[in-house]
């Protein structure tokens, strides 16, 4: 994978320190999750690059924006991207795993975000580089909600992106800590392939759940109407 900056509309990742390249996932989940107008302050697990958090300054007024990271290369990456942008005031990163992070910090976030390394499942996609780059820094999806139950606020909400055979898995280790799932979409390559990720947000609350698809492509490098609505604030060249 390319060590080359990657160009957003409004910032650059700089991503020559980590394996933790810019993907389709991070972007979905970055452009994906929903903030309401309540949430003060953002929480994204796992920075990489800091990509997810650098989408959500982008589209939000948001005014606190922190990361944590564990991986030393990564966590440094996420610095310089957060400090090269336009709002580096509103953001930071931790270099700390959840748990200390957990231990450590007594603020609640309004909203979660993470993009979680695969190979932390039954759902081992070992070629994935992305997801191979962390393999001594993982993190079980039990400990990811666990922590993250603990960090967010009574009114907040948490956002993930997981392999779509692992969603059934997911939800219910979600309901062990009392987070329900609010809004649920299923991404596929183009209309005709099988489901690859789940899209999820949870909350506190338990109420009727927003359930979509969403297909990426028609044809290769033709996308659909739904999936350019969903990024183009981002990417260049949609």
């Amino acid at each position: 994978m390319s060590n080359k900056p990657f160009q957003f509309k409004e910032f650059t990742i700089q991503q020559d320190k980590t394996a933790m390249k810019v993907g389709t996932d991070g972007v979905l989940l970055g452009a994906w999750a929903e903030i309401n107008s309540k949430v003060f302050s953002v929480l994204d697990i796992g920075a990489g690059t800091g990509l997810i958090a650098l989408m959500i300054a982008q589209k939000s007024n948001v005014e606190v924006i922190d990361a944590i990271e564990l991986n030393n290369d990564a966590y440094e990456q996420t610095v310089e991207n957060f400090e090269n942008s336009d709002w580096g005031d509103r953001l930071f990163c931790y270099h700390a795993s959840l748990q200390e992070f957990t231990d450590e910090i007594e603020d609640k976030y309004d909203l979660i975000v993470s993009n979680p390394p695969f190979y932390t499942s039954t759902y081992k996609d070992l070629s994935e580089e992305r997801a191979m780059a962390r393999h001594t820094e993982s993190l079980t999806y039990a400990e990811l909600l666990d922590g993250t139950s603990k960090l967010l606020s009574e009114i907040g909400s948490c956002a993930f992106i997981i392999p779509f055979l692992e969603e059934e898995n997911f939800i219910e280790l979600a309901k062990q800590q009392k987070l329900f799932p609010n809004r649920i979409t299923r991404v596929k390559g183009t209309e005709n392939s099988l489901i690859k990720r789940s899209l999820l947000q949870f909350s506190f609350t338990q109420k009727s759940t927003e359930i979509s698809e969403l297909a990426i492509e028609i044809e290769r490098h033709q996308y659909t109407s739904a999936y350019i609505k969903l990024v183009e604030d981002f990417y260049l060249k949609m």
